[in-house]
């Protein structure tokens, strides 16, 4: 098996880092191969590198999950079979925000992997737009 598709992509663990997704984590993104590439053995990348401020975590997608929904954003996992006879299955993962109960519906995708990564891109962005609503009201509010 392999654990990096375990992992958040590089590009959306530097944003939910700015979002304020400070878990401690198991990966870290190698400056090495340009973070392509997760690592979880920390001695070996402090030996090979000398430095470890370089070295990016890296979210499991459980942990990412997690993370929003104790900002309360739910989950719903959705598979489709085309037929009985020969199941061909897409996924989707609706999300739904527990405190307006509005419901995001997820395009179907080939794989659950996608389906995670699609997830969690709306996630985020749906996150990120709240956030930067709530500044512009607390700014204004003074």
């Amino acid at each position: 098996m392999k654990t990096e598709k375990e992992f958040i992509k590089y590009k959306q663990a530097l944003i939910l880092k700015e979002l304020g997704f400070d878990e401690p984590c198991i990966g870290w993104y190698n400056p090495q191969v340009n973070y392509k590439k997760v690592t979880t053995d920390r001695y070996w990348a402090f030996h090979l590198t000398g430095e470890w401020e370089n070295f990016k975590p890296a979210p499991l997608y459980q942990q990412a999950f997690r993370w929003f929904r104790e900002k309360d954003f739910g989950i719903i996992d959705k598979p489709f079979y085309s037929s009985l006879d020969e199941p061909k299955v897409t996924y989707a993962l609706d999300i739904i925000n527990w405190k307006t109960g509005r419901t995001y519906k997820m395009d179907r995708k080939k794989s659950y992997e996608e389906a995670e990564l699609a997830c969690l891109i709306k996630l985020i962005e749906i996150v990120k737009n709240n956030e930067y609503k709530q500044i512009e009201y607390e700014e204004t509010k003074e």
